[in-house]
Parts: C-alpha cells; sequence; structure tokens
C-alpha cells in the first residue's frame, strides 16, 4: 500500500475534526505548497516531463468538469448564442485558419492577419466549451476546423500557419500562440497521438522571439503557454531548450529586473496581461525565483494603477488608470483569467481563487447580453447613458460600447475573445493536487468527475446558488471507497467559514474568527470517502463598502488618448465608494428595455451615506429563490439595501465623479444588485461626508 507523502512544513497547523468524525479525517488550513512529495509515477495526473519546481495544482482535462445549475444555464446560452454561432456571422469565423483569402479587416491577402486572431479565439473557446458541455454537436463543428490544421502540420507544414513556409512573424506569431492553446486543448481532451505529433513538430523548431517585451506590442513569446504544455505532455527537449534560451536572453532579464522594481510601461492592457504571466510561468521549468518575483511585483503594479471594482483593470485599449467611466476591453476578461488561472496553478493560493471569481461573476458577465446573442467591445463600472457616459472611445471607434451580434464589427477580437470566459472559468473550478487529492478552486455549482488517491474515480457534484447563495452542499461518489485528500478553499472576504462532513462540523472553521490573512488557505480533509458521503459548506458573505480614488489617465499614454479633454491627465484624486459581498461587486441598476436602450427618468443621481463606523450594520439583504432558469435578470436573488443621498450630480467625461464629498438632499435607501446583472448601472459611487471615512489610495479594492 503506498503511503501518503508527508505535509510540508510550510502547511498550517494540523486541526481535528470532532471526535464522532471518521478517524482519519485530519484538517490543515494552509495555502498549497508549490513543492509536494510525490514522484511523477505516483501522481494520477503527472505528465510525461516534470518540472523543476512542481506546479501546486494540475488542470484537469477539459470536460472534467461541467457546469450545473444556474451555471450550466449559462453555458447553454453561449452554445446557443455567439460561441454556438460566430462562423455563421462574419468571414473572418468561417474562413479562418482555411489558408484562404478571407473578406475581412485586417486581413492578409495570404490569409493572415487579424483573422488568424480573432478566428482562433473563437475555435479555442467553442472547443472547451464544447467538451465541458459533452456537446457531441459542437465538438464536431469545431474539430472539423482544427482537424485541417493539424493535419497541414503533419503532412509538411512548418508551423499552425501550415499554408506559408515561412516563420510567423510579429501579429501573425501572437496569432499562432492562440491556436497553440486550442490545439494543446484538443489533444487533452481527446488524447489523438497526431494532434501531439503537429505540436511537437511546430514547437520542437518554434522562432521564439527573444527581445524586450513592450506592453505596446504584440510578442511572439506568448507560444510559450502552449509550448511547455507541449514539452509536458511530450518530453521533446528540444521545445524545452528554445524556451530556456528565449526567457533567458538579455533582454528579457533586464526586463524581468525592472518589474521587480516596479518599473513597467502603460501599455495596451490585453498585452499587458498576456505578456506580464510569462516569466512566472517558466518558473517552474528554471527554477529562477526572480521569474516568478517579476510576474507577482507586475501584478502588484497593476493592481494599484489600474484595477476597477469588477477585478479586471481598466485598458481603453491602452491603460487607463482607475475612474467610474473608464472602461475595460472585453478581450482583457478572458486574458486576466488565463493569467490569474496560470498563477492559481502555479502557487496553489487560495487569493487567486478570490481574484477569479472577482473577475468572472462581475467582469465576465457585464459585457453579455442575457441572452449571450449581443455584446459589447467594453464595460465600464458606471455606465449611465447610451452613447454619452461613458463617451465611447476612439479606439476601436463609434458604437464600442453598444451590444451587437459582433461586438464592434470593424474589430472583432473581443466577440472572439468572449468564448473563453466560461470555459476557462469551468475548467479551473476543479483542480488536482500532488498527493492525488482534489481542490476545490473555485465555487459554484458543477460537477467534477476524475482520479483519486490510486488512480480510483470520484465523481463530486457541488449543488449551490453560489455567488448569489452562501451555502454549498457537495455529494462525493468514488467507484468504491477510498481514502484521498479533499482540499476546499477559504476565501479571504469569508471571516467565519463552516464546514461539515457528514453533518460533523469541523471544529477548526467553527469556531474560529478567521483574519484575511489565515483564511487564504485551504482546508485538507484527508478520510477514507465512500458513495455518499456529503460535504456541506457555508460561506457567510458580509457586506463591505470599498474605499479609493479616481486617478488621472496615465500621461505616458497621452497621445494614444488624443480624443480625451486635457482634465483627465492632470494629477486627481476623486473620491468614490464600492459595494462588495463576497465576490460580487453590487451596483445600482438602472433598469433597461434592452441592453442599449436604459428605462426613460430613471434616477441614478445619488451619493452612498453609509457610515464607515457601523461596518456594515446599515447595510441590509435581501434574498429571494434562485429563479427557474437564469439569465442574470433584473430580479436578482440578492440584493442590498444602503443608505445613500441624492444630490444634483451632472457627471461629466472629464469629471466623472465630484472633486470631494457632497452634500446631498434627505436620506434614501437605494436597492443595489450584483454588477453582472446589470446593463447600465452606478458602481463607483460619490460619497457624502460621512460615507467617505478614512479613504485608502487608489487601487483601494479588495486585493486578495
Amino acid at each position: 500500500m503506498r503511503t501518503m507523502p508527508a505535509i510540508p512544513l510550510y502547511l498550517r497547523t494540523v486541526l481535528a475534526l470532532r471526535p464522532s468524525a471518521a478517524r482519519s479525517c485530519l484538517l490543515v488550513a494552509a495555502a498549497l505548497g508549490l513543492a509536494v512529495a510525490g514522484t511523477a509515477a505516483e501522481v494520477n495526473y503527472a505528465r510525461v516531463a516534470e518540472p523543476e519546481v512542481k506546479s501546486a495544482l494540475s488542470a484537469l482535462p477539459p470536460g472534467a468538469v461541467e457546469p450545473a445549475g444556474w451555471l450550466r444555464d449559462w453555458a447553454l446560452a453561449a452554445r446557443d448564442g455567439i460561441t454556438g454561432h460566430l462562423d455563421e456571422y462574419h468571414a473572418t469565423f468561417r474562413d479562418g485558419w482555411k489558408g484562404t483569402p478571407i473578406a475581412a479587416p485586417g486581413a492578409e491577402p495570404n490569409g493572415t492577419g487579424w483573422p488568424l486572431e480573432q478566428c482562433a479565439y473563437w475555435l479555442d473557446g467553442a472547443l472547451r466549451l464544447g467538451f465541458i458541455l459533452h456537446d457531441d454537436a459542437l465538438i464536431r463543428k469545431i474539430r472539423a476546423r482544427l482537424d485541417p490544421v493539424v493535419d497541414g502540420v503533419n503532412q509538411g507544414g512548418a508551423t499552425f500557419i501550415y499554408w506559408r513556409k515561412e516563420p510567423p512573424q510579429g501579429f501573425n506569431s501572437w496569432a499562432h500562440s492562440q491556436m497553440g492553446r486550442a490545439l494543446v486543448a484538443f489533444y487533452q481532451a481527446t488524447r489523438e497521438k497526431r494532434i501531439l505529433d503537429a505540436l511537437v513538430k511546430v514547437y520542437a523548431d518554434y522562432p521564439l522571439p527573444s527581445g524586450h517585451l513592450a506592453f505596446s506590442d504584440v510578442s511572439g513569446l506568448c507560444n510559450l503557454d502552449a509550448m511547455m504544455e507541449t514539452y509536458s505532455m511530450s518530453g521533446d527537449r528540444r521545445i524545452l531548450q528554445r524556451a530556456r534560451a528565449a526567457i533567458a536572453s538579455p533582454a528579457l532579464q533586464e526586463d524581468f529586473n525592472a518589474w521587480r522594481l516596479g518599473n513597467l510601461a502603460n501599455g495596451h492592457m490585453v498585452i499587458t496581461y498576456e505578456d506580464l504571466r510569462l516569466p512566472a510561468l517558466m518558473y517552474p521549468w528554471t527554477g529562477d525565483r526572480g521569474h516568478l518575483q517579476a510576474t507577482l511585483a507586475a501584478l502588484a503594479w497593476l493592481d494599484q494603477r489600474h484595477m476597477l471594482p469588477y477585478g479586471v483593470a481598466a485598458g481603453e485599449e491602452y491603460a487607463s488608470g482607475i475612474g467610474a467611466c473608464r472602461k475595460t476591453e472585453t478581450c482583457n476578461v478572458a486574458a486576466a483569467i488565463l493569467t490569474l488561472s496560470w498563477m492559481y496553478r502555479i502557487r496553489g493560493e487560495a487569493g487567486y481563487g478570490d481574484r477569479l471569481e472577482r473577475a468572472f461573476y462581475n467582469a465576465g458577465a457585464a459585457p453579455i447580453a442575457r441572452d449571450f446573442k449581443t455584446m459589447s467591445y467594453y464595460q465600464s463600472p458606471n455606465r449611465i447613458r447610451d452613447g454619452s457616459l461613458p463617451v465611447e472611445s476612439s479606439c476601436p471607434g463609434k458604437g464600442c460600447l453598444r451590444f451587437t451580434r459582433l461586438g464592434y464589427p470593424p474589430v472583432l477580437c473581443c466577440v472572439g475573445a468572449v468564448n473563453r470566459i466560461v470555459p476557462y472559468f469551468v475548467m479551473h473550478m476543479w483542480m488536482a493536487t500532488r498527493d492525488n487529492g482534489l481542490a476545490a478552486a473555485l465555487y459554484g455549482p458543477s460537477t467534477v468527475s476524475a482520479l483519486v488517491g490510486p488512480g480510483v474515480g470520484v465523481k463530486i457534484t457541488s449543488r449551490t446558488g453560489y455567488p448569489f447563495e452562501e451555502a454549498i452542499r457537495m455529494t462525493v461518489e468514488p467507484e468504491r471507497a477510498v481514502e484521498f485528500p479533499l482540499y476546499l478553499r477559504l476565501p479571504a472576504w469569508c471571516r467565519r467559514p463552516e464546514i461539515t462532513v457528514n453533518g460533523a462540523a469541523v471544529a477548526s472553521t467553527a469556531a474560529k474568527q478567521w483574519s484575511p490573512a489565515d483564511a487564504g488557505g485551504f482546508v485538507r480533509v484527508l478520510r477514507k470517502w465512500s458513495r455518499g458521503d456529503v460535504v456541506a459548506i457555508a460561506l457567510p458573505m458580509e457586506p463591505q463598502v470599498v474605499r479609493g480614488c479616481e486617478t488621472e489617465f496615465p500621461a505616458s499614454v497621452r497621445g494614444y488618448f488624443s480624443y480625451e479633454p486635457d482634465a483627465v491627465f492632470q494629477p486627481r484624486r476623486f473620491p468614490y465608494a464600492s459595494v462588495i459581498r463576497g465576490p460580487l461587486l453590487f451596483s445600482l441598476a438602472i433598469p433597461d428595455r434592452d441592453p442599449n436602450t436604459p428605462a426613460p427618468d430613471a434616477r441614478w443621481q445619488y451619493a452612498l451615506d453609509i457610515d464607515p463606523g457601523r461596518q456594515g450594520a446599515d447595510i441590509a439583504v435581501e434574498s429571494r429563490p434562485m429563479p427557474a432558469h437564469w439569465d442574470w435578470p433584473l430580479e436578482a436573488p440578492v440584493a442590498l439595501r444602503v443608505p445613500g443621498r441624492a444630490f444634483d450630480w451632472q457627471p461629466t467625461n472629464a469629471q466623472a465623479l465630484p472633486a470631494a464629498p457632497v452634500e446631498g438632499g434627505p436620506p434614501e435607501t437605494l436597492r443595489l444588485i450584483p454588477y453582472g446583472c446589470t446593463k447600465f448601472r452606478v458602481s463607483m459611487f460619490p460619497v457624502t461626508p460621512l460615507s467617505c471615512g478614512d479613504r485608502r489610495l487608489p487601487g483601494a479594492h479588495p486585493a486578495n
């Protein structure tokens, strides 16, 4: 019988269940370690090639995690809407990657250019959605597009752009990296050797760039994601050697040194999200902690300067600071989820789960229509009037805030990338650990089917309305009774989590007042699990008022934002407050007739008047049952009643918030609903002198 690996010293104190619990149960409240004992032969989800520094968590194959409940409704809406039909809407998606001329913006006569990037986004997301839904029709549709790429490489093509002899450069190399991710998922889901053969053939000889990472321009170095996945699955050392040589280049080392010192350039936000994970991605393979530290410092820089309350940075398309009407490109949402999921896998720190949920449950929903049939290129914390506030950016142009079938038809990146948002999140809800357990990494209704212990299959079903409800009930169904560790994430925002196993309370969570530092890890439940065992989790959500300041647009990109008034580039610290409960940002909803039409005469001119000394006691929570079918309704299942005051607020493009706390009229009670349920809203509120409190610095959103 194989012995379980020892718990490393960096895990926190071992705690016991009440005596009534099974004797084999142990609990450890801790972040998962980076290196857990166990050889590749003993680990269920080990790869052919293992890194020098073992990643804490392993992503499961596409399809191992399925959405359930309300989340399945949303995934099905994606299938029946944009994701399942995008190739019917535009030539970019109908003809991309076929090696033929494409009648589309940004297309080159030889079949390359913009359509390769945009179509690859869609193919990657739609393939993954097909597998998480086990939808044969959608899988067939996408594999009919990916099979010719695989065959083209195996029949002589040098790269995924198989109809061209020369290696891709610049933008085409960036697009190539997006196709690489799609093909990695294709292989992981099907295990067809021909797909891995094509990946190895391309990446064993792929010319990675080794120059500086300038956030103002795309880089083919983003092929590292798919490249290192291919190496881990194949063990072909030519790939590792190429990747190590590229990451060790003097130009890149100079960049990473600058990042560690907090010296980063304000550039294109999608490129920023794509680039900043690259040194951390290579850290397991180089063992150089400087690579990890570079990414951690870059993320901290992003949080401080550009993060918006819904968990994704402002980028219009360039970095644009913190503000109530600053905008986030929808591409950024998918890129942020990908980067954070990589950091979660590498580090195993539960705080990345908090960040992923904040981004997904807020920014993931807002730019998509409730039926998933239209979407917008941008979103912003405050959207008050269509076509006037926020003001449409000149890049990409007029109509970039409107919901249409293609998002913004002249530039189709966002309508391609939007299809990645749901499957990227769902696939990382459960992950494998190196001690042959499973980690509940992200909460929500789901089912996971995976291997645990000595290769025994298990199915765990999570029934919950989370994040709109606090209770989660997990049913464990192993093929046979088997011992394995189950890791349960404790969100940093939850002070009093409660967990029971078959009704036996976990004393460590029920009896202790948790601080964010303590609760930022996982509870590890090691026991012999039998069919029908039930884990019940309660994550009480207390409303929080987050205070910060709107900042100016970065002066370094003044030329890019030439259409903006000079006033927005002048130093400013305009106070605001936002209300958060659990992972959800709450907004004053401006009722809408459709995603482009707010209801006439809707009232929204309010300041928050919440007393910081009452620590949220003046906020009331209203709950109602989850709807039978989920479509992000304005009649949301949870709402907050908060104190506010009406005042004569006339926001403009130059000044979206008052410069100082405002004196309002008579007190009024405001009803706030989850941000993702709104299309027009106020989420970053003006404040009264009472609500202003002790204002923190810019970027004062909860940093998890």
